[in-house]
């Protein structure tokens, strides 16, 4: 049973809920990390559909609340893939980029991935860690190297040698938000002089709650953000962030991760994803 299935098992078959089963089913919402503002949308959209079946209502609301923009991946027409992954330090961003890769060579396409995260000495050892691990290639400089510089000799590489796919692994904490935003749309610049970049992907952990939110509105201000990968989403109770997320800036949720290992990572599939909170 999900996150508030109890509270479902007393609306559902009943068409005369009480107020105080509302606000409870109000209050499970909040607790999962739905937000305010949405929880009051979804418990209302619930109450206006009038289903026999609360469940159903239910399901039909939050289902309505997603984002309707394509969950593909885009692809270049000729030449590599390029990727950007994007997103403050702690969210599990330079294991997504490493968990990417594992999903395209499942699919036997060659990766090539690049540590732009200078700043930080231990996301590029990581990532080179993870490239040993999968026996993949890792562009990388030298200790606080300029990230655009990095960036921009993987593309050219990636280009010369014909990859599939280049995921650019960029950073997550500079001294001020201006600064960080600055330096990733240089980063971008640079790149699309040698290659067109298809998705710049952000990474939120279902876990940090609204904070995951704010930071998701943020980077969307900045950056052309095409997709969100969501961590640590287990379909437990702090499950709802994935929705708030869609709901609050129609970013389509590509990727979520489940656990450590290289295959807990699969596309977002927003059927199984409701039905897992319910």
């Amino acid at each position: 049973m999900g996150f508030f299935g109890k509270i479902i098992a007393k609306i559902t078959g009943s068409t005369h809920a009480s107020t105080s089963d509302w606000n409870e089913l109000e209050a499970a919402l909040l607790a999962a990390d739905f937000g305010p503002e949405l929880s009051r949308e979804v418990v209302a959209a619930a109450h206006s559909l009038r289903a026999d079946d609360a469940t159903q209502a239910i399901t039909a609301a939050l289902t309505a609340f997603l984002s309707n923009k394509s969950r593909e991946m885009s692809k270049a027409v000729s030449g590599p893939t390029v990727l950007l992954i994007v997103g403050v330090n702690g969210t599990g961003k330079t294991t997504s980029a490493a968990k990417l890769a594992a999903s395209f060579i499942a699919q036997d396409a060659s990766v090539l991935l690049a540590a732009a995260d200078t700043f930080r000495a231990a996301a590029v050892d990581q990532l080179r860690t993870w490239g040993e691990r999968l026996d993949v290639d890792v562009v990388h400089g030298a200790d606080n190297a300029d990230p655009a510089s990095v960036a921009f000799d993987a593309a050219q590489q990636g280009l010369a040698r014909n990859i599939d796919y280049l995921i650019i692994d960029t950073a997550g904490r500079l001294h001020t938000k201006s600064d960080l935003m600055s330096e990733l749309g240089k980063v971008k610049r640079v790149v699309e002089k040698v290659l067109p970049i298809q998705e710049v992907l952000l990474v939120i952990d279902a876990t940090t709650g609204q904070n995951g939110l704010i930071q998701a509105k943020i980077f969307a201000e900045s950056v052309d953000v095409t997709g969100v990968i969501v961590t640590k989403l287990d379909g437990t109770a702090r499950g709802g962030i994935a929705l708030a997320i869609e709901r609050s800036l129609n970013i389509p949720i590509k990727w979520v991760g489940t656990g450590e290992g290289a295959g807990d990572f699969a596309p977002f599939d927003p059927t199984s994803y409701i039905q897992g909170l319910l």
